[in-house]
């Protein structure tokens, strides 16, 4: 008898770690989306050197006005 209620609670524990888990897994993609929503709207200064725009062009514009 004693090991059927000790199987029990091994397994109940089992699920609630599986259940943390998951639980913290959500919140994890949740707060990614978050921060790639802000991130994706604005392009940073290596976004544009990647297109070929960006400071170069500044400074082309600068030299024939």
């Amino acid at each position: 008898m004693g090991k059927k209620s000790r199987m029990s609670v091994l397994k109940r524990q089992r699920e609630v770690r599986k259940q943390e888990k998951a639980a913290l897994k959500r919140e994890k993609r949740e707060q990614r989306q978050e921060d790639e929503g802000e991130a994706s709207r604005v392009a940073t200064a290596d976004d544009l050197a990647g297109y070929g725009i960006g400071a170069q062009d500044d400074e082309e514009a600068e030299e024939t006005p």
